[in-house]
């Protein structure tokens, strides 16, 4: 049976090398349906999302990860996000005609953002220049240069799918008896044989096939997998804090001038309103002495 919306673990019994798949179909449909993405776009932000769900298994906290792309070129800006509990969603804004090609052709002069998002502690973000021609060729550079773990990615988008293969060579372990010189050709030479996948392979084998198929000669262990979905995590509560930045007689002025003030999320299009009795409800909370603590004796 074919995976639908799912990301799934695997691993090398006798190696010290790791690997994810993806699978994304209602998902995905989810995230284009709402604009018209050309088919370029679409390559980008289906291989994003793709990659953004690969990364999400090093998430050991409550969170979200996101990856973003921001450039010169037509495509102008990229941006996809997974939570710990497995929601995605996603949003590209371009202008004028994008067209297939590299990544300079695409984004122009760009660069990537990675952040690690806990619900609660400290936030991380990584910031680097976009290389090679592709986003899983700069996704390899940016591990070798930032993980210093040799690490490749293969994004697939077709249609209605999207599909990914992510290996990951790890810490030599002290449990098995490798040189480096070894793990460098263990890991060449499931590499060699991971770039012999096919589009058509990943969208037609179930997981278990495909590996067996690529990795025929190799013990591998494939682990119980996770279950994917569309969600956007707007809400009104949160754009109610987003308004509270801008002050009340900022609001308020707002309000003089359009009579309402309107909030679309754009990854779901969600709209929100809020009219003179809403903002003045905000400040008057807003401004409100917290409760006092009460002692328990």
């Amino acid at each position: 049976m074919l995976p639908h919306d799912q990301l799934l673990r695997f691993n090398f019994d006798e190696l010290d090398i790791r690997g994810e798949l993806v699978y994304l179909d209602a998902a995905w449909r989810d995230i284009t349906s709402r604009y018209d993405y050309p088919h370029a776009v679409q390559q980008q932000l289906g291989s994003a999302l793709a990659a953004v769900a690969l990364l999400s298994v090093t998430l050991k906290f409550k969170g979200t990860m996101i990856l973003q792309i921001q450039g010169s070129g037509p495509l102008r800006s990229l941006v996809t996000q997974a939570t710990s509990d497995g929601a995605l969603r996603g949003l590209a804004r371009w202008d004028g005609v994008v067209s297939t090609g590299s990544l300079q052709q695409v984004y122009g002069d760009g660069h990537m953002l990675i952040s690690l998002l806990p619900d609660t502690g400290e936030r991380y973000q990584s910031i680097v220049a976009l290389t090679g021609t592709s986003l899983a060729d700069a996704l390899n550079a940016y591990f070798e240069q930032s993980e210093q773990l040799p690490s490749s990615f293969r994004l697939f988008v077709a249609g209605s799918r999207v599909a990914g293969l992510f290996l990951q060579a790890l810490p030599l372990s002290q449990s098995h008896a490798f040189s480096q010189e070894q793990r460098d050709e263990d890991w060449q030479r499931l590499n060699f044989l991971a770039a012999t996948v096919a589009a058509d392979e990943m969208f037609a084998l179930d997981a278990q096939t495909l590996l067996l198929r690529l990795f025929h000669e190799e013990a591998v262990r494939l682990h119980a997998p996770k279950n994917l979905h569309f969600a956007c995590t707007c809400s009104r509560e949160k754009v109610e804090r987003t308004l509270l930045t801008l002050g009340r007689d900022e609001l308020l002025a707002i309000l003089r001038d359009k009579g309402n003030i309107d909030v679309d999320c754009e990854f779901c299009n969600q709209h929100y309103s809020f009219d003179t009795d809403d903002v003045e409800r905000l400040c008057m909370n807003d401004a409100a002495p917290p409760e006092p603590e009460r002692v328990l004796h």
